[in-house]
C-alpha cells in the first residue's frame, strides 16, 4: 500500500529572512560577547527586523542586506527576496522572534549569532496546517548591511489534523563526509488499530530546492515509525533530512538540516 503526494517545503526558506543587522562600531569586542552585554541599538534593531517580517514587509527586511549578499546555501539578494514573497503568499500569518546568542567585532565588520523561531498556520483543503520552525545562523555585517549568512542548525515541523503524531527524532546535527548515520522517527503514542503511512526523504541543499517541493511516495509502515541508516556524501554539502507520518487523525512532517563536514 502506498500513496504519492507532494512535500510541503520545510527548508530554510521558511526563516531565512530573520538574520539580524547591526551597525559596525557600536562597541569594541575581542571575542564573542554574551547577548546581555549587547548595545541597546542592536537590541532595538532586532526588534525592528522582527516587526518588518511580522507585517510581511519584504522591502523593509531586504533593506538590511547588501546587494552583494552571500548565503551559505547559494542564495543571492534577489533570490532571497523572491523566496520571502513566495513564503508569505503561502503562509500569510507567520510570526517571527529572533534572539541574539553572541556578537563580536571581527576585522572591518561585525559577526552575530542568532536563533530565529517562526510559527504560523496555513489553510489547506478545509484543514489547518501548523508550522513551527527554528533556525540558528551566523551573519557578518559591514557598513550597516548584512553581507553574508551561514546556517548552523535548522529544524522545521508541519502538523495537521485533530491529533497529529507526536514524534521523537534521532539524527546527528553533524557528520563527516562518507560517514554513516541513523535517522529514526518514532511515534510516541500507541497506534492501536490505526494504520500508519510514512516515508523519509534526503535531499542535497541548494538554492533551487527552496522553491521546489519534492514528490514522494507514502508506504504502509509495519512499525511505529521510520528507521533508516544513511551515508553522508563524499563532498561537504549539507542535506535536508525529512520524514512524514500520517494516520487517520493527523499528519506530522519534520525536516532537519544535516551538516556535512570534511574533517
Amino acid at each position: 500500500m502506498s500513496a504519492k503526494t507532494k512535500a510541503y517545503s520545510l527548508n530554510g526558506s521558511m526563516i531565512l529572512c530573520l538574520a539580524v543587522g547591526l551597525t559596525v562600531g557600536w562597541a569594541t569586542a575581542t571575542k564573542a560577547e554574551d547577548p546581555a552585554t549587547a548595545p541597546p541599538q542592536l537590541k532595538e534593531l532586532l526588534a525592528q527586523i522582527d516587526a518588518a517580517a511580522n507585517r510581511r514587509d519584504v522591502q523593509g527586511v531586504m533593506q538590511f542586506y547588501s546587494q552583494d549578499f552571500k548565503h551559505s546555501d547559494g542564495l543571492t539578494h534577489l533570490q532571497m527576496e523572491q523566496a520571502l514573497k513566495q513564503l508569505w503568499e503561502r503562509y500569510p500569518q507567520l510570526m517571527y522572534r529572533t534572539e541574539l546568542q553572541s556578537w563580536e567585532n571581527q576585522g572591518d565588520g561585525m559577526v552575530a549569532e542568532t536563533v530565529t523561531t517562526v510559527t504560523g498556520t496555513q489553510p489547506n483543503g478545509g484543514t489547518m496546517i501548523k508550522l513551527e520552525s527554528t533556525l540558528r545562523s551566523r551573519q557578518r555585517y559591514e557598513n550597516q548591511k548584512i553581507v553574508s549568512s551561514e546556517i548552523l542548525a535548522e529544524r522545521s515541523q508541519l502538523t495537521s489534523g485533530v491529533n497529529p503524531p507526536n514524534l521523537q527524532v534521532i539524527l546527528p546535527e553533524q557528520v563527516r563526509i562518507g560517514q554513516s548515520f541513523n535517522f529514526d522517527v518514532i511515534v510516541q503514542e500507541p497506534l492501536g488499530d490505526n494504520l500508519l503511512l510514512g516515508t523519509a526523504l534526503e535531499e542535497p541543499i541548494s538554492r533551487d530546492r527552496y522553491s521546489q517541493p519534492s514528490d514522494f511516495e507514502l508506504d504502509l509502515l509495519s512499525a511505529g515509525g521510520i528507521f533508516k541508516v544513511g551515508r553522508a556524501p563524499l563532498n561537504p554539502q549539507d542535506r535536508w533530512i525529512s520524514a512524514v507520518l500520517i494516520r487517520g487523525d493527523g499528519m506530522t512532517m519534520i525536516t532537519r538540516r544535516l551538516n556535512v563536514v570534511d574533517r
